[in-house]
């Protein structure tokens, strides 16, 4: 399963980690979303560096099982 945060880098995104790496949610691959800011942050998850990735397209969310979405305004339009 494919799982996608959108506003990783925000306290909301990072509570969404938190609680996924907490409650070991099953997943095969992980993808984070943010803004022109946090693109190319780089954050740990289950012992795994994955980079904030700045969303361009709806084709982003190309094989993305599940989306947990948390993006301030600007990101959202």
């Amino acid at each position: 399963m494919k799982v996608a945060i959108v506003g990783a880098s925000g306290a909301v995104g990072q509570e969404f980690l938190r609680i996924l790496a907490e409650r070991n949610f099953p997943m095969d691959d992980l993808v984070l979303f943010g803004s022109h800011r946090s693109a190319g942050s780089k954050y740990t998850f289950k012992g795994k560096e994955y980079e904030v990735k700045l969303l361009q397209h709806n084709d982003d969310f190309k094989d993305v099982d599940i989306a947990f979405t948390s993006a301030g305004g600007g990101t959202s339009e």
